[in-house]
């Protein structure tokens, strides 16, 4: 006798037709959510690092440019500080009183620290005066005359009251724009008669002595009032125009008595 039997195979077909028409429906309060990549902690440590560096090194360059500022140009301009170039306007009411006006120009250095003031004349407009280059020796006492045409030096006592002390001279050029026009002013006259030859420029401080060597140089001393008046014109003479006050000085060297 054979059995046959078919539920067995009637269950397994319900249960895969079962199987296969189950849909799950997510709920109202269950989220979908999108799968993430895992993030790479290296390259982001590279990213802060690299721009941490960048900062830097524009910081750097920031700091260098403004210590070459204060290191160079901010020295560099108090030295252009100490170093003039003026023009005067000036009228010789003494001896040109039909000239009218006359005009001076010069480079003034001055030296706070050392105590001394270079003046350089260059060739004047009118040939009545020579070129020269002047040093006054505030520490030495000394005034120093150098001719530039006729390459002589000349040495003579500084005199206080015709030359501005270097930090008064300083503040004088300082309120006038350089460059500009000092305020018209006046002429004044002094003469000098050589004495004799300097033999030691020892005594003559660094200064003069660097802007007499190997030149013949020779001192001076101030004529009175009635020996200019007397003598003026029976020597040989020349003429220095310049100024180291608010007043141009016509410093005229003769030979002797």
């Amino acid at each position: 006798m054979v059995k046959i039997t078919f539920q067995a195979v009637s269950v397994q077909k319900a249960d895969k037709e079962n199987q296969e028409d189950h849909i799950v429906i997510p709920q109202a309060h269950e989220e979908q959510t999108l799968p993430v990549k895992p993030e790479k902690p290296f390259q982001k440590r590279l990213c802060y690092i690299t721009c941490g560096v960048v900062v830097l090194i524009v910081l750097g360059l920031g700091l260098i440019s403004i210590f070459a500022h204060l290191d160079y140009f901010l020295p560099q301009l108090t030295e252009e500080r100490q170093f003039f170039h003026c023009r005067v306007v000036f009228e010789d009411m003494v001896y040109a009183p039909f000239r009218g006006r006359q005009e001076l120009e010069e480079n003034v250095g001055i030296y706070l620290d050392e105590n001394y003031e270079k003046i350089s004349v260059p060739v004047p407009y009118f040939g009545a005066c020579d070129p020269a280059d002047i040093i006054h020796d505030f520490e030495r006492g000394l005034t120093g005359y150098y001719d530039v045409k006729l390459d002589n030096c000349y040495i003579t006592e500084l005199n206080t009251t015709m030359v501005m002390r270097p930090r008064n001279l300083w503040e004088l050029l300082v309120n006038v724009q350089r460059g500009a026009y000092l305020p018209q002013t006046y002429l004044v006259h002094e003469e000098m008669v050589v004495t004799g030859r300097v033999r030691s420029m020892r005594q003559l401080g660094p200064y003069i002595h660097k802007l007499c060597h190997g030149k013949d140089t020779y001192r001076l001393r101030r004529r009175s009032q009635h020996q200019r008046v007397e003598r003026r014109e029976t020597k040989e003479c020349v003429s220095i125009r310049h100024f180291e006050n608010p007043f141009v000085v016509e410093t005229r060297i003769c030979n002797g008595f």
